[in-house]
């Protein structure tokens, strides 16, 4: 068989506040013929995600997950044809044996019968889904007539968490950062949403929002979002502590404000959470969200960038709020 040429994207050199292009390089490499069990896989979509920030050591292929299709095979195991779900990173081709590959999950087969695009397992059978599943009704332990706040809920996470809370009978409040991604969580069923960059306070939007207190909050953002939002919080209340995307880029630690006291006298719960500690329940998540999916419950919004060398754009488009639901490139 004719050789094949990989491209990869690799860190260069590590991020200093907003990542940049020159912070990364694509190189190509020869990948040598296959061995009795293996099989090539040429990427089909490639997932891009904030957590990608922080994970992939210099020298390194960015660490994510990928559809991809077999185009040789020396493995009965699988076939040339097969869509596979695996992590295999910035990558357009890879070489794998079959065994679970990757730090967060093993690689599987799409059911090729499922009516659901097979770009949507980036969204919906990877970390992102089970972040919002588990986070949310582990952490949060929701109950119906309860209030959940989540912020960039427009993005692929806070848009599942928010859907999941509806389902589960809660009043949910959204905070984004433009009007038409209000716009967008209001479709969704959310019963309030914000644009933050627009109100006077996050502190009177919730006092105007949340009549009854907050019972839950989801917070991807952090600082002084998070401060807002724990005043205004119920006795014995909630925090799943997501991410803090407010902080990522910055080149100065913020001023930090006293908050122990508020999580003492209301007695919260405030955990922070990575969502590989419920690795051996996320085919029950990808389950129940692809059948609420399929029945309507749970819309599912991508933004599409198109082609291999696009990769960096789809990537800094998450910071720079330009993503509503989840970011995948087509290859």
């Amino acid at each position: 068989m004719a050789s094949v040429i990989a491209r990869k994207w690799l860190l260069k050199k590590n991020y200093e506040g907003t990542p940049k292009r020159e912070d990364l390089e694509i190189i190509e490499e020869e990948l040598p013929p296959l061995k009795d069990g293996e099989f090539l896989v040429e990427a089909q979509w490639i997932t891009v995600d904030p957590y990608q920030r922080i994970v992939t050591g210099v020298g390194n292929v960015i660490k994510g997950g990928q559809v991809g299709k077999i185009i040789q095979s020396k493995n009965n195991d699988f076939a040339v044809g097969d869509l596979i779900f695996g992590y295999y990173g910035w990558s357009s081709h890879t070489i794998c044996d079959g065994n679970p590959v990757g730090h967060i999950h093993g690689l599987r087969k799409l059911d090729p019968s499922n009516p659901v695009p097979p770009s949507t397992a980036l969204g919906t059978g990877d970390a992102v889904p089970a972040t919002a599943y588990f986070g949310f009704l582990d952490i949060c332990q929701p109950k119906p007539g309860e209030t959940l706040v989540v912020n960039a809920a427009a993005g692929a996470v806070g848009s599942a968490v928010g859907q999941i809370a509806k389902i589960k009978g809660l009043r949910v409040v959204g905070f984004t950062g433009s009007d038409e991604k209000v716009a967008y969580l209001k479709s969704l069923g959310f019963d309030a949403a914000y644009n933050y960059k627009t109100i006077s306070t996050i502190t009177d939007a919730l006092k105007e929002s949340c009549p009854n207190g907050v019972d839950c909050f989801f917070d991807n953002v952090g600082g002084e979002f998070f401060e807002s939002v724990l005043g205004q919080m119920n006795t014995f209340g909630r925090v799943a502590i997501c991410g803090a995307i407010s902080q990522y880029n910055a080149l100065e630690l913020p001023k930090v404000h006293p908050v122990t006291t508020i999580i003492l006298w209301k007695q919260l719960t405030v955990k922070g959470f990575i969502v590989t500690r419920w690795l051996d329940q996320w085919p029950d998540a990808f389950k129940e969200m692809t059948q609420w999916i399929q029945e309507g419950k749970l819309q599912y919004k991508e933004l599409v960038f198109n082609g291999f060398d696009s990769i960096f754009d789809a990537f800094i488009s998450l910071f720079k709020g330009a993503n509503i639901g989840k970011v995948v490139v087509k290859v």
